[in-house]
């Protein structure tokens, strides 16, 4: 825990250093920026085995799963910006136009925002905050860090981390709760990017408009981020797939699978499918298994215990767990209909409805599910690809896979995040230093051979030959 007690004056020091730092135009320097990304991923690299063990305090996790979801993935994505940030920094050229003439170039420079706030969440505490201060800082900003308070230990190894490599006026991590959020949202910063709930960014992009200013968000899935399997799929590859991925930090990841949609002609056969995958990777308990993750909180256990308490009738594997350590077991409801509750709200749990549609009748479900919120993720199973194409085409969401889950945010170079209720704004690679920078058109004039085109007279015979110069344009 930290001891910082943290007021409005405290904050507003910290906003006002960094801006002042920001001001000197030393981030500016893209050989400074390389240097800030390299000590970055070295110092990660060293640390590694630290935030190991602080995520396994936090979050339960093994060592292998925070360094296969979050050291692993974070490290080549700083290494990826540090890399590349030269070519993505330099000014696109563009060709003036004739109606500009004289001037023949124009340039659009990337411009930094300055002080950026970065809001990160408590279920990747390493990954959504390393990976969004390495586009920050690759595009030019300082950083003000605000951690989530439910991850104590990664926030922790968070502050040494960064304390150690660069000074506060270029980046600090805050710690605290809600009201230590509001004191940040208070300030005038430049940029602000939020991983978390729609609820909370809500409330993030009201207070950042009484100073108009830029917000990314990246959200979750509202009504829920939905899998479809069509008759034709191959369920028992998908149940292996959705079995590894609803295990997956017991199901706390903001592009987890919500709810399955299944064809009723193999639903009963894909439920079996799934129960056995689920013992067949954690057992027959998994609230007793060491490689499985815990709930963050007990207020995050009694809340998945209680909607699962409300299906009882219907849960068909799992049910149970031990609230002593948080582990609640992955849970399969079935059969469960589109307009129950329990498939109209983001569930950030190891519970799994399991919806059933006829698959003559497909069109009907995707219909229900576009005029729901958009989700931050979409996954179908089938093996008409022709069809899977068009439908990850017309629907309205973040990012998915095709007979496939989750990897999509493995693909180097892509953009990730949602829209509407799941997000706004993207990050990964280039796209995150876009987000963070902003395009300035500069034209680069001439002082001879300049038209008068644009200067009256207007009117008589001067402007009777300006009318036809410009009607040649």
């Amino acid at each position: 825990m930290s001891n910082t007690v943290w007021s409005k004056e405290i904050v507003h020091e910290i906003i006002e250093k960094q801006r002042a730092f920001f001001l000197s135009g030393k981030t500016l320097d893209i050989n400074f920026r390389e240097e800030m990304l390299k000590k970055l991923e070295e110092g990660l690299k060293a640390a590694s085995n630290e935030f190991a063990d602080a995520l396994t305090k936090d979050l339960g996790r093994t060592s292998f799963e925070s360094l296969l979801t979050e050291i692993g993935p974070t490290i080549g994505q700083i290494k990826d910006t540090r890399k590349n940030v030269e070519k993505w920094n330099k000014p696109e050229l563009h060709l003036s136009g004739i109606s500009c003439f004289p001037s023949i170039f124009t340039r659009v420079y990337k411009a930094p925002y300055g002080v950026t706030l970065i809001i990160s969440p408590f279920n990747f505490p390493l990954y959504l905050s390393l990976v969004v201060v390495a586009a920050a800082i690759g595009g030019g900003n300082t950083v003000v860090l605000k951690t989530s308070s439910k991850t104590d230990a990664t926030t922790e190894a968070l502050k040494k981390l960064l304390s150690e490599l660069y000074p506060s006026e270029y980046v600090t991590v805050i710690d605290g709760g809600h009201d230590v959020a509001d004191m940040c949202l208070e300030e005038r910063v430049d940029k602000i990017f939020y991983t978390g709930s729609p609820r909370v960014a809500k409330h993030i992009m009201e207070m950042a408009s009484k100073n108009l200013t830029p917000v990314a968000l990246e959200l979750g899935g509202e009504t829920g981020n939905w899998c479809v399997i069509r008759k034709d799929a191959d369920f028992r590859d998908a149940a292996r797939k959705i079995a590894f991925f609803k295990l997956l930090n017991s199901g706390q990841i903001c592009v987890n699978i919500n709810q399955v949609a299944v064809a009723k002609e193999i639903a009963d056969d894909f439920v079996e499918e799934l129960k056995k995958a689920f013992r067949s990777q954690i057992g027959e308990k998994a609230a007793d298994n060491p490689e499985y993750p815990h709930l963050i909180s007990e207020g995050a256990y009694d809340k998945c215990a209680e909607e699962a308490a409300l299906y009882k009738d219907r849960i068909v594997y799992g049910g149970t767990g031990n609230r002593e350590n948080l582990k609640y077991e992955p849970t399969i409801i079935y059969p469960v209909s589109c307009d129950e509750p329990i498939v109209n709200h983001e569930l950030f749990c190891p519970l799994l409805p399991i919806v059933t549609y006829e698959d003559e009748k497909i069109d009907e479900l995707l219909d229900t599910i576009a005029k729901r919120e958009h989700g931050l993720a979409f996954y179908v199973f089938s093996q008409d690809k022709k069809w899977a194409k068009r439908v990850m085409q017309s629907q309205q969401f973040g990012g998915g896979c095709i007979n496939e889950v989750f990897v999509h945010l493995a693909v180097p170079g892509v953009p990730f995040n949602g829209t509407g209720h799941s997000g706004m704004g993207s990050y990964h690679g280039v796209w995150g230093f876009r987000e963070f920078t902003h395009p300035v058109t500069v034209l680069f004039g001439k002082n001879k051979l300049n038209l008068s085109v644009r200067e009256h007279p207007y009117t008589g015979p001067e402007g009777e030959k300006k009318k036809k110069m410009l009607s040649m344009l």
